[in-house]
């Protein structure tokens, strides 16, 4: 280099450090900044479309809630704009327009009960439209713009008739249950009755949940035991106020899904008649219902699938719909499907596409089809001719496009990238000619040092795994950093740039001054099925050789990481195979695993994800073979190897993953002296990662770096910038 360039460089190099020393880095209550829309919906003649923000807030007891409020962007390509729709402290989802463009239904939230409300774009304020028992959601106006069909969930005890399958609770038989609440009967309603006032007395105590009766398979919910069995139908009601909602379906059924035919005479959804108890059945098909309430019948069903997610073409003349092997339901990957209106020539049209297909949509010429699919980091967008067979890539082959929509020469759609974790921006039918919609997070993100990761790829054990690494803020050569080795849940999901639940704790570590790898094993999505099914029986020992392996190749890359300081956290799938990591190896010098699962035949009765043992390890906790398995595979078989230093996260509601798991490993090493911490989140269940109380995400957050920061050591050099910790003990 000749002299003047050094110094041209070497100024450079200069105000570049300069500019990146105004710039602050990320911290832990950056969190409450992060703004995310979705539920992208565009106007019927394409100059508008609406969405909904979802925002955090601090209330009056200095605690932190969610606030979701629907907005709307006029889509001119000189003088794009955004307005706000609705204000307060509001729950608002799911905006559908009127087909002529003037009013939007929507979805407020409140008392744990939705109703559909109006708001008019003429003028006026939103009124509620239903009164529903049970709540009303997904609202779908007619084609006409009369009426508008909406959702709600029945509970299975105020259903007309009998179901077609056995009481699945011994000697008893449906309709056997006095009603205590009747008094024209003369039942002696109490605990020293004869054996029909007992019965009425147990009931009338069941009815309050003092205590739960428990008779269905899939018991647990998400926070809290869920014994009660509810079907969804389907209502329509005219759009006005005070009309009296008519349901179009009934019985012991649920009907989901539903789509408007364009003369607006039927309504498709997927739907299965059943034979047996619904949580024994995962299967469906599509039905139609006819709108004048004469009546629903099966429109297709095909072998051994799966049907879901009906929808009509722009001309009425073809149906779309998402399909799943009935085989193996865990590992299938979703395919895309269509049929004639009438339910005949059913094919699928995506068999060569190896990826796990979502969010399928008609584009208007009612012969191009659009949906998303995880891709090697990325959510990218195509599209599909129906007539030739042919997929595209439409955009986002470097994004997560996490929800769009379509109209006739404009796609509007939701975008995650390292720089920028949440945007709405507008381009052409085409994906040319990108603008950037809302300033969500751009504001605050303009005084914010962000790190960028950097892509390499490994051989390991026969096939390719990718990795990403992302360097500490401000690194200085000569210097020598820690690293964490952070691991998707799933075990199907798959991380990448495009990635947003991990965007605030990516950013965090690297502001703190770790190194952050992270890497999608074996399992992983986006790399088609052979590599999805490759960690069959093969949960710890695959998955755990390709992260390691990704590391390996990062510290050998990077000499300035240090191999003294390697740290290591996960959760769900991740929580286990931290735990896992760390019973068959000492390099970590300390590993926080959360909401995991450590004990695999006890998780099969514990977790709502229960289906994951069986279909993973092919059997039962009572099956020899597959229980060898599960044991082989259970990081608690290898507790006592166990000496890392382990932070073990999880939270009290947490019915996906069971409490029991993380109590067991901990107090296994308590009573073992290891290192060892609990923490245990109150009113919390398995996302509190993504969707928890904020005050609760961040003291997570906190809690994982002050963990580390108990074992490592940082460069002695001072940072460019000051890091306030928030929040530490």
């Amino acid at each position: 280099m000749r002299p003047y360039q050094s110094l041209f460089f070497g100024c450079f190099f200069l105000l570049s450090s300069a500019i990146a020393q105004e710039k602050q880095p990320i911290v832990t209550s950056d969190l409450l900044k992060l703004q995310t829309a979705s539920q992208i919906s565009i106007s019927p003649y394409g100059s508008r479309a609406v969405y909904v923000v979802t925002s955090m807030t601090e209330d009056a007891e200095s605690d932190y809630k969610y606030l979701r409020h629907v907005w709307m962007a006029k889509l001119d390509n000189d003088n794009p704009s955004v307005q706000q729709l609705t204000y307060g402290d509001r729950n608002d989802s799911q905006p559908s327009w009127s087909p002529d463009g003037s009013q939007i239904a929507f979805v407020r939230k409140a008392a744990e009960k939705s109703q559909i409300w109006i708001l008019p774009l003429t003028g006026g304020e939103a009124y509620v439209l239903t009164d529903a028992k049970h709540g009303a959601t997904n609202p779908q106006w007619s084609p006409d713009g009369t009426k508008i069909l909406f959702t709600s969930s029945i509970p299975m005890e105020e259903l007309e008739g009998t179901p077609a399958w056995n009481y699945e609770r011994p000697g008893r038989s449906f309709g056997d249950t006095p009603n205590f609440s009747d008094t024209t009967k003369s039942i002696d309603v109490s605990p020293d009755g004869d054996l029909e006032g007992i019965r009425a007395w147990l009931a009338k105590n069941a009815s309050r949940e003092n205590p739960k009766v428990i008779n269905r398979l899939d018991f647990q919910g998400e926070l809290g035991l869920d014994n009660e069995v509810r079907f969804q139908h389907l209502f329509v009601t005219e759009a006005r106020q005070n009309a009296e909602a008519e349901q179009l379906t009934e019985g012991y059924q649920n009907f989901q899904s539903p789509d408007w035919s364009p003369d607006g005479s039927r309504i498709i959804c997927s739907s299965f008649a059943y034979n047996k108890m619904p949580d024994r059945i995962v299967q469906s098909e599509l039905w139609e219902v006819m709108a004048d309430g004469t009546g629903s019948q099966q429109l297709l069903a095909m072998p051994e699938m799966r049907l879901f997610g009906p929808a009509f073409s722009p001309d009425g003349e073809m149906i779309s719909f998402s399909a799943a092997s009935l085989n193996d339901i865990t590992y299938a990957q979703t395919e895309l499907g269509t049929c004639q209106a009438d339910g005949s020539e059913a094919k699928i049209l995506t068999n060569d596409f190896d990826r796990r297909l979502s969010d399928i949509r008609w584009g208007n010429d009612s012969r191009t089809l659009y949906f998303t699919a995880s891709n090697e980091g990325y959510t990218p967008l195509y599209s599909l001719d129906t007539q030739r067979g042919r997929t595209k890539l439409i955009l986002g082959e470097q994004l997560g496009i996490y929800d769009y929509d379509v109209s006739e020469d404009k796609i509007v759609y939701a975008a995650t990238e390292v720089s920028n974790p949440r945007e709405i921006y507008m381009c052409d039918e085409k994906g040319r000619n990108a603008q950037q919609l809302t300033q969500l997070n751009s504001t605050w993100l303009a005084d914010r040092q962000i790190a960028q990761p950097k892509r390499f790829t490994i051989k390991n054990d026969g096939h390719t795994v990718e990795y990403w690494m992302m360097e500490p803020l401000n690194r200085q050569n000569g210097q020598e950093y820690p690293v964490v080795l952070e691991m998707h849940g799933g075990p199907s999901a798959m991380w990448g740039p495009g990635e947003y639940s991990m965007w605030q704790e990516f950013q965090l570590l690297c502001s703190w001054g770790y190194a952050v790898v992270y890497a999608n094993p074996i399992g992983s999505s986006g790399y088609g099925d052979e590599f999805r099914r490759a960690n069959y029986r093969n949960w710890g020992k695959g998955p755990a050789s390709d992260v390691l392996a990704a590391l390996d190749d990062a510290l050998q890359k990077h000499s300035w990481m240090d191999t003294s300081q390697q740290f290591l956290t996960g959760g769900s799938y991740a929580g286990y195979l931290t735990a896992w990591i760390v019973s068959q190896t000492q390099r970590f010098d300390a590993a926080v695993a959360q909401r995991g699962v450590y004990e695999l035949e006890f998780f099969f009765g514990e977790g709502n994800a229960w289906r994951l043992t069986p279909d993973h390890f092919g059997g039962y906790p009572w099956e020899p073979e597959a229980r060898a398995a599960m044991e082989a595979n259970s990081p608690q078989t290898f507790v006592a190897d166990i000496t890392t230093p382990l932070l073990i996260m999880h939270s009290d509601l947490d019915l996906r993953t069971g409490v029991r798991q993380s109590e067991l490993l901990y107090r296994s090493l308590k009573v073992l002296e290891r290192p060892v911490e609990y923490v245990r989140y109150p009113g919390e269940g398995h996302e509190l990662s993504r969707s928890g109380n904020p005050l609760r995400r961040m003291d997570r957050l906190n809690r994982i770096v002050e963990f580390f920061e108990r074992y490592a050591e940082h460069p002695d050099a001072p940072p460019a910038t000051t890091i306030t910790p928030a929040g530490q003990e």
